[in-house]
């Protein structure tokens, strides 16, 4: 027999367990590198970058534009990490099931 009040209360569960997922998210860093670590990118787990650092000795004025792609090349691999880490902690909340418009819950 189908309990709606059962169906809610686990329903309000799993959105306070998201919840909670969420906000540990921003609690979480993961870390990019380009050149060898010459470059890293810090990101939480949002994916929202918080930190870059460059390691003086790759800074070459004469070729700003290696650097630019290291820099660009560490924040994306940072914000990929952010997003597998999402998805990873959201999976274990829904159990793998897609919610769409959920970050983090689905393909």
């Amino acid at each position: 027999m189908f309990n709606m009040q059962k169906m809610l209360r686990q329903v309000q569960k799993v959105q306070e367990e998201m919840a909670r997922v969420q906000e540990g998210l921003s609690n979480e860093r993961v870390e990019g590198t380009a050149g060898g670590g010459a470059v890293r990118a810090v990101a939480n787990g949002h994916g929202d970058l918080v930190s870059i650092k460059i390691d003086p000795g790759v800074v070459d004025p004469a070729d700003v534009p290696m650097l630019e792609d290291l820099v660009v090349a560490a924040a994306g691999e940072a914000t990929r990490k952010a997003r597998e880490l999402a998805a990873e902690r959201m999976k274990a909340v829904t159990g793998g099931l897609h919610i769409p418009g959920l970050p983090g819950a689905g393909p």
